[in-house]
């Protein structure tokens, strides 16, 4: 199969300068603050964004040195196979966050509940829309022991490289 090549379209820029200490998703990091630089050649694919509250960013791991197939993930003591976790040391590093959508100014959108370390590189940006991306869930799998722990939890530091 030929290999596939994405180029980011911008920079994610946070309070968080290392993985370490940085909320594991979104809504453990709520209210914190971040913004998002655009690349000049880019900035017209934002129109009509800004009528949405929500966006979905889609960006790659750049700070994963050694992809993993079994983890032992932030929120378990126990080992899980990379696709049945969120953590990001995978074979295509790509990270996907739904944050809330402030404003925007010519290439800067401003945006809150952040759990991206800073420098990140954004690979695309999609419109959240609750009635498209909302679903009815059954179960969560190990998690279902484990999701009241993602308030107090937060990067260790565990997947990035030495």
């Amino acid at each position: 199969m030929e290999e596939i090549k994405y180029k980011p379209i911008g920079i994610i820029r946070t309070p968080f300068k290392q993985p370490k200490g940085t909320p594991i998703q979104p809504k453990a990091g709520k209210d914190v603050e971040g913004k998002i630089e655009i690349f000049n050649q880019y900035e017209s694919g934002l129109k009509d964004l800004e009528g949405f509250s929500h966006i979905i960013l889609i960006y790659h791991f750049h700070l994963v040195k050694e992809p993993k197939l079994v983890v032992k993930p932030y929120m378990d003591d126990e080992t899980h196979g990379i696709f049945a976790t969120r953590a990001p040391a995978r074979p295509n590093p790509i990270g996907i966050s739904v944050v809330r959508l402030i404003k925007i100014e010519k290439n800067i959108l401003y945006i809150k509940d952040v759990d991206i370390v800073d420098g990140t590189p954004l690979l695309d940006i999609k419109p959240y829309v609750g009635e498209f991306d909302i679903r009815e869930i059954e179960r969560y799998g190990w998690l279902e022991k484990n999701v009241h722990k993602l308030e107090s939890s937060r990067d260790d530091g565990r997947f990035v490289g030495k």
